[in-house]
């Protein structure tokens, strides 16, 4: 039986973002391990075969200790396991665990760049050092044999490409479930604008909420809503006191995670994410899926996530006003609303099937 790793930051974002790719591993008949820092999913993952292996890996910085200790830890579990495939994802994992493998005899490396994180849109200095530094990382992690990469967006393979001559390739995002994610004729009585994810302000919070003041200036039935948590583990999450500042206002209502986001779609107009730069976003597949109009910004990942002017429409980055004139456009035009909902489902259909990712996963495991 063929032993395949999976090393991830946490484990609910490997149950969001890539619990099919184990469950079809399953079906083929690998041993599967997964190995990342726990929340409350272990159980649930042990209960449908997974093995798993808890990893103390922190999202945010906890100095040079804390990065070493993660560094073995990962070093430890791929000598234990000693997998035929180990498929790294997010950073941290692919940096550590790229690393690793050097000292380790491993047929089979996959590193997935699903967005370059934080440091790559902050700006500064010490940013731009650090960038330098994760760039010199990479190219030791990529150089060698059975090495392959997987990039979500053309800007990020260019990135690589420019790093590395490893194998990489493209896959749109990490897929959604078509049965899940109906599509159902929207309800125009009233429109309502979603935005959902992490709090975070390089998500395009804040411009969000401003947006929404200006439109509702013009259209006070319009509804905004905002689904989402913070993230402590972030440096770019919204503190308690700004999303009870949010709140307090009442310009758009804060709903909190919600795990029925296919529901939330169906039952909204025009699903926005003003983010500042993305591997290629979930939460825009699956308003393609559900075939609602979308607005996002013209970053890379974000307009990968859509056909312009088909799916959807782009305003510029960290721009409000921008962002409203887009928004303004959808509320103002139910014709084109409902011809890019109706043509982001046909592009989920034929890009983002959950179905066709996983296949593009396995040829590169098993080629």
């Amino acid at each position: 039986m063929k032993k395949i790793l999976f090393v991830v930051n946490v484990d609910w974002f490997f149950v969001s973002h890539r619990l099919p790719l184990a469950l079809k591993a399953i079906e083929k008949g690998y041993e599967v391990h997964l190995s990342c820092a726990l929340t409350d999913k272990k159980d649930y993952l042990e209960d449908i075969g997974l093995k798993v292996h808890p990893l103390n890996l922190s999202r945010s910085s906890v100095g040079l200790k804390g990065e070493i200790k993660t560094f073995f830890g990962i070093y430890n579990t791929l000598k234990e396991i000693s997998p035929d495939i180990v498929h790294f994802v997010t950073i941290k994992p692919v940096l550590y665990g790229g690393l690793c493998t050097k000292f380790l005899n491993i047929d089979k490396k996959v590193f997935s760049i699903s967005g370059l994180g934080f440091l790559f849109i902050k700006e500064g200095v010490k940013a731009s050092f650090v960038r330098s530094i994760i760039k010199t990382i990479y190219r030791i992690v990529f150089s060698g044999n059975n090495t392959h990469i997987i990039v979500q967006n053309p800007d990020d393979k260019s990135l690589v490409n420019s790093i590395t001559k490893a194998p990489t390739t493209l896959i749109r995002g990490s897929g959604v479930n078509l049965k899940e994610y109906k599509y159902f004729k929207e309800n125009c009585e009233n429109v309502k604008v979603t935005m959902a994810c992490r709090l975070l302000k390089d998500k395009g919070v804040f411009e969000y909420i401003e947006a929404a003041k200006m439109i509702k200036q013009k259209f006070p039935m319009v509804e905004f809503g905002l689904y989402g948590d913070t993230d402590i583990y972030n440096p770019a999450s919204l503190t308690n006191e700004e999303v009870d500042k949010i709140k307090k206002d009442k310009i758009v209502e804060i709903y909190g995670f919600n795990k029925y986001i296919s529901k939330i779609f169906s039952d909204s107009n025009i699903i926005v994410l003003p983010s500042y730069r993305e591997g290629l976003p979930k939460v825009l597949i699956e308003a393609a899926a559900c075939g609602r109009a979308v607005v996002t910004t013209d970053v890379p990942g974000c307009r990968d996530a859509i056909e312009v002017e088909r799916t959807g429409l782009l305003s510029k980055v960290k721009d409000p006003k921008s962002l409203a004139e887009s928004i303004e456009r959808l509320i103002q035009d139910n014709e084109l609303r409902n011809s890019m909902g109706k043509a982001g489902r046909e592009l989920a259909e034929q890009e983002f099937d959950i179905n066709k990712v996983v296949e593009k996963h396995f040829e590169i495991y098993e080629s």
